[in-house]
């Protein structure tokens, strides 16, 4: 391979570095900027400028089509990730909204759609399809504006998501009708209802690996404490099931949401999160360029009425029926507002279906393109009309009564918790008094038994290094009332009083130390609290030799708290209290 070879990664990796700082410097959604850097970059941007200026093709992407199969894997990372903040049981509160909503807004959407375009000329079969492939939504770009603005858990942003399940889930569906649409004769025969049997299936195959295979594999993986086998673990796990659905008719991005509800359920969830957002991140930022990359500024030209006017059309549309059903199903008026705003423009299977249908010839090629360049233009809106319905939204509050029953917040942690990190004997005796006290919590630990044994004994133990904060958060850090960090490691639990005292410095944080010197190194990273073991034993000690000998438990218990005290403030204020310091370490040496 030549230098040449890799211009179009150097493209993408340069724009990455520059748009993403720009925007959120200048306030603005990351993903508008991609966008836009792919319209300029593409060939129908600086490329069709390339003619008269050569040198232009330095800063032209040369092959749009590789790109775009690579920023597929954009929307199969982000659908799995979605995945793991659900589970079966959230699934099962919203199914009301993602076979209720979900079904009638494609069908209602479809026929209007559809009838729109046959008022406008279109024969009774493409005005189907054009309907079909308009009613979709961008979960690629509306998931991640209302995750960046707080409102997927929202009311309205839970119906949203709904409908955009539903959406993927009829992919292979429309996929199929327009295969019988493109033979002409209309019929529906035998083998066309079996060719829904591989989708199911591929389903079922992912479901049954993930509950009988799942969990020992990655338990296998962490055991071994790698973090690049651990890596390639998760890669495996959303690619092999996005393979498996894509070999079965359904899209990879389905695969990767069944896989990620799977391993939600896990110990392992958390971890997997950390490691995967970076992957999603990147390829999701490739996916908005392709996007940016695939709008044809020439038809745009040609026909700016037709298309201009297909967009308004979309959005108003959409956006009337999507706000009606939602009020139907009994979502608050501004909560149907924001999912309609939401849900308003068009969406990346746009491209997938009416390639399809042009490939059958069930579409003109003209009319197609018209088509897909106006949907393009209304995905650019989705930031802008996400955040209207989300500012709308936040002016009333909805009564508690009336919303579902599921948490508002990412990751299922209730606020209030204390976190224990390191659940071996310390953690767990902890784990135990905590209990005693009718008082939340969740462990986190790098040792694959210990967080076993906790969930085989009915606790939510989480696998993890918690010196990150990325886990911390996912475990509930914002929401925690307390952090116990119980490792017998002296450099881990530095890290971890260091890192959840930076995030969170109204917190409490109660740490083990090894020894004195040790308490005063985690005083003076910000822990509220360290216990040093050795002095601890020796105050025990003291205690059961002082009443065994006949002293009154009350004056030893006193004495002991006094003493306690006297070493904690010492510990605490080293600086003004100089050679005691050293002294007081030296006997906890001893």
């Amino acid at each position: 391979m030549s230098p040449a070879d890799y211009k179009d990664l150097v493209l993408f990796l340069a724009t990455a570095g520059i748009v993403a700082p720009l925007f959120k410097r200048l306030k603005l959604n990351p993903i508008l900027g991609f966008l836009i850097a792919g319209v300029i970059l593409g060939p129908f941007g600086l490329g069709a400028l390339s003619r008269g200026l050569p040198w232009l093709d330095y800063v032209t992407v040369d092959n749009p089509q590789e790109i775009a199969q690579l920023a597929e894997f954009g929307v199969v990372f982000l659908l799995f990730m979605i995945g793991l903040e659900l589970s079966w049981e959230r699934l099962r509160l919203m199914r009301k909204l993602v076979f209720g909503l979900g079904a009638l807004q494609m069908i209602g959407c479809s026929l209007a759609l559809g009838g729109v375009a046959m008022v406008l000329g279109q024969p009774p079969v493409a005005a189907l399809a054009i309907g079909a492939a308009l009613t979709l939504s961008s979960t690629a770009i509306a998931v991640p504006v209302l995750v960046e603005r707080k409102r997927l858990h929202s009311e309205g942003g839970r119906a949203t998501f709904s409908v955009l399940l539903f959406q993927d889930l009829a992919v292979a569906p429309i996929l199929i009708t327009l295969a019988i649409l493109g033979r002409g004769d209309g019929t529906f025969t035998l083998r066309d209802l079996l060719a829904l049997g591989p989708a199911v299936v591929g389903l079922g195959a992912i479901v049954l690996f993930g509950r009988l295979a799942l969990r020992p594999m990655m338990r296998s993986v962490a055991k071994a404490k790698s973090e690049e086998m651990f890596m390639a673990a998760c890669l495996l796990v959303i690619i092999g099931a996005g393979l498996v659905a894509s070999l079965s008719g359904l899209s990879m991005a389905l695969g990767a949401f069944v896989a990620g509800i799977l391993l939600a359920e896990t110990e392992y969830r958390h971890e997997v999160e950390v490691k995967i957002e970076p992957f999603k991140g990147l390829l999701l930022s490739l996916f908005f360029v392709s996007l940016g990359i695939r709008l044809d500024l020439s038809l745009l030209v040609a026909s700016p009425a037709f298309v201009l006017a297909v967009a308004a059309g979309l959005i108003g549309v959409k956006g009337v029926m999507v706000m009606g059903m939602g009020r139907l199903f009994g979502l608050s008026s501004r909560a149907a507002i924001e999912a309609a705003l939401t849900l308003a423009a068009g969406g990346e299977f746009a491209f997938v279906i009416l390639d399809n249908a042009m490939g059958a010839g069930v579409v003109s090629g003209q009319v197609g393109q018209a088509v897909l360049v106006a949907a393009t233009l209304t995905m650019f809106l989705i930031p802008l009309l996400a955040g209207i319905g989300g500012r709308l939204a936040k002016r009333a509050a909805v009564p508690v009564s009336e919303a579902p029953e599921i948490p508002e917040h990412q990751g299922e942690e209730p606020q209030g918790r204390v976190l224990v990190v390191g659940y071996g004997r310390v953690g767990r005796l902890v784990g135990d008094m905590l209990d005693r006290h009718d008082l939340p919590w969740i462990a986190i630990d790098r040792d694959p038994g210990f967080v076993q044994q906790g969930r085989r004994n009915g606790h939510q133990v989480y696998f993890g290094d918690a010196s990150r904060v990325e886990l911390l958060e996912r475990c509930g850090l914002d929401y925690a009332r307390a952090v116990v960090v119980t490792m017998d490691s002296p450099d881990a639990a530095e890290a971890v009083v260091a890192t959840a005292r930076g995030h969170r410095p109204d917190l409490t944080i109660v740490a083990r130390a090894r020894d004195a010197r040790h308490a005063a190194r985690l005083y003076e990273l910000g822990a509220t609290d360290a216990v040093p073991e050795t002095i601890e034993a020796s105050l025990q000690l003291s205690e059961a030799v002082l009443v065994d000998i006949g002293v009154p438990m009350g004056l030893v218990i006193a004495s002991i708290h006094e003493r306690r005290d006297e070493y904690r403030k010492v510990l605490n204020r080293p600086d003004a209290l100089g050679g005691k310091r050293k002294r007081l370490r030296d006997a906890g040496r001893t």
